[in-house]
C-alpha cells in the first residue's frame, strides 16, 4: 500500500506546485479549466501522508524540498533523478518496490 500511496502523494504534490504558480493558473484558465481548490488538495495530501510509514515520509519530504521531486522511477538500475547507475545489491527485497537512491537520496520506484 505504501508504494501506491506514495505515487498518489507525488502526483498530488506536483499538482499543488502548479496550483501555487500564477503562470500555470493563468494558462489553465485561458484553456477553459478551473484550477482545483488548493485547500481540498492540502486535506487530501494530509490524508495520504497518514497512510505512509513515517520513515518513507521523512525521506520523501527531505528529497521533495531538496530536489522538487521526492520520488523517481528506476530504469535498468539507473536512477532517473540523478542518472547514477546503482549496483544490483541496491534493488529492493522480495515483495517491495521502493528503495532509496544511494547517490541523491530520492525514493526509487522499481516497476
Amino acid at each position: 500500500m505504501t508504494e501506491a500511496t506514495l505515487l498518489e502523494l507525488h502526483d498530488l504534490d506536483l499538482q499543488l506546485a502548479e496550483a501555487r504558480e500564477a503562470a500555470h493558473v493563468g494558462k489553465l484558465k485561458k484553456l477553459g479549466f478551473e484550477p482545483g481548490e488548493r485547500l481540498s488538495l492540502e486535506r487530501l495530501r494530509a490524508r495520504l501522508l497518514a497512510g505512509v510509514e513515517r520513515r518513507w515520509v521523512q525521506h520523501y519530504e527531505r528529497a521533495l524540498q531538496r530536489y522538487g521531486r521526492g520520488l523517481v522511477a528506476m530504469r535498468e538500475r539507473v536512477c532517473l533523478g540523478c542518472f547514477v547507475t546503482l549496483p544490483t545489491s541496491a534493488s529492493p527485497g522480495v515483495g517491495e518496490s521502493l528503495t532509496l537512491c544511494e547517490s541523491c537520496g530520492r525514493i526509487l520506484y522499481w516497476r
